[in-house]
């Protein structure tokens, strides 16, 4: 296996390059801002949506963990504690967006007030709330993700500092899943303030704690080379990840179909033409594509016990699952941009870029700051795991 500090050294300078890349897309979406603001601004939403997924979706993670323990989390831990720890950076890239709210959601406009759903939705849908409510979202994510590398960190030197972990992920974990939901209504679901869904938070989460165990899965797919990981990563421990995501793809798609069918039944006018809209032409296509490598395709080679006990293969299918991530995102917000059917964002590959460059340069140099193998508390050194 290779050496610890060879690891280090590999992320250290993976994070200068992430960096380099980050802002020469920067460069070249600022100045795709220049040439089409409006253009910019919607694929700077599809992107900050992929990579803002991933970092929720690790706090989230992170804290079902510290409740339920168990030997699958040892391995990932440090990943899914630096993942969050870059919420601070999605913080400062989510201020494009609310400069540029009119350009992106209709509620925003001063034509809004000519309409009569959105002046009865405007006490809600209003610029200064939607800044107020995106404030004190951060605000609370931000804190949970201090408080739990902080108390992690203390860890090994002091007990109490499992408990604390415990007693926080309680709340917090409520905490997150209303925020959360509030935010897909902020951030996509009012995209089309006309439609209504009351399953959509549910199905906006789940697919941020998907993002973020196909990531985490995908680190550990090349982490597991190096030691000190390579002693917990185990082919048991990987096999155990692989059940997990299998179970975050099952609940993910369990909960799309549920909202699908449930309007799709009941057909009413104000309803159904969100599915119509995206069932038509390309768009249709997108969503064949999405059923097969989102979840039919995933799906069937997780029931591989090949698969799910080697960690280059299962890292190589979460890859792909957060290539899927991404093109569903892009389903559920690109549509009512667009005029002329599917079609790609000119300055969305940029924009992935450049947040994605700053992200992954943030991300590592938080996973280089603390020993890469989480200690095993005492709920986890006690749990029955099967090898």
């Amino acid at each position: 296996m290779k050496s610890e500090e060879a690891l280090r050294d590999i992320l250290s300078l993976a994070g200068r390059r992430a960096a380099v890349v980050g802002g020469a897309a920067l460069a070249v979406s600022l100045g795709g801002a220049l040439w089409d603001l409006a253009t910019f601004l919607r694929s700077w939403l599809v992107a900050f949506l992929f990579w803002f997924g991933i970092a929720a979706g690790c706090m989230g993670v992170l804290m079902i963990h510290h409740l339920t323990g168990g030997k699958w989390g040892q391995g990932i831990r440090r990943i899914l504690e630096a993942g969050a720890g870059t919420l601070p950076l999605l913080g400062l890239t989510f201020l494009p967006l609310l400069a540029g709210l009119s350009e992106i959601y209709p509620w925003a406009r001063p034509e809004a007030a000519e309409n009569e759903l959105l002046r009865h939705k405007s006490p809600y849908l209003n610029p200064p709330f939607f800044a107020l409510r995106a404030v004190a979202f951060f605000s609370v994510w931000i804190a949970l993700a201090v408080l739990l590398n902080r108390w992690s960190r203390r860890q090994n030197g002091d007990p109490a500092a499992t408990s604390l972990l415990r007693r926080l992920s309680g709340p917090g974990l409520i905490f997150l899943g209303l925020t959360l939901t509030f935010a897909s209504i902020d951030w996509v679901m009012s995209l089309e303030p006309q439609w209504i869904s009351t399953a959509y938070g549910a199905v906006f989460i789940a697919g941020q704690m998907l993002s973020a165990f196909a990531f985490a899965a995908a680190a550990a797919g090349v982490l597991s080379e190096y030691e000190p990981l390579s002693g917990a990563l185990t082919p048991a421990r990987i096999h155990d990840l692989g059940n997990l995501l299998l179970a975050f793809i099952l609940l993910w798609a369990y909960l799309s179909f549920a909202q699908f069918l449930i309007i799709w039944s009941g057909n009413l006018p104000e309803e159904s033409p969100w599915y119509l809209e995206r069932a038509a032409g390309g768009w249709g296509v997108l969503a064949v594509v999405l059923v097969v490598l989102h979840f039919a395709l995933p799906f069937f080679l997780l029931l591989s016990v090949d698969v799910k006990r080697n960690a280059r293969r299962l890292g190589a299918l979460a890859a792909a699952l957060l290539v899927a991530r991404f093109l569903d995102l892009y389903w559920l917000t690109a549509p009512p941009f667009s005029t002329s059917g599917l079609g790609p964002h000119v300055l969305a590959s940029p924009a992935v870029a450049a947040i994605g460059g700053f992200w992954l340069a943030v991300f590592l140099k938080r996973l280089r700051s603390a020993p890469l193998l989480a200690p095993l508390g005492p709920l986890t050194a006690e749990t029955p795991i099967h090898e």
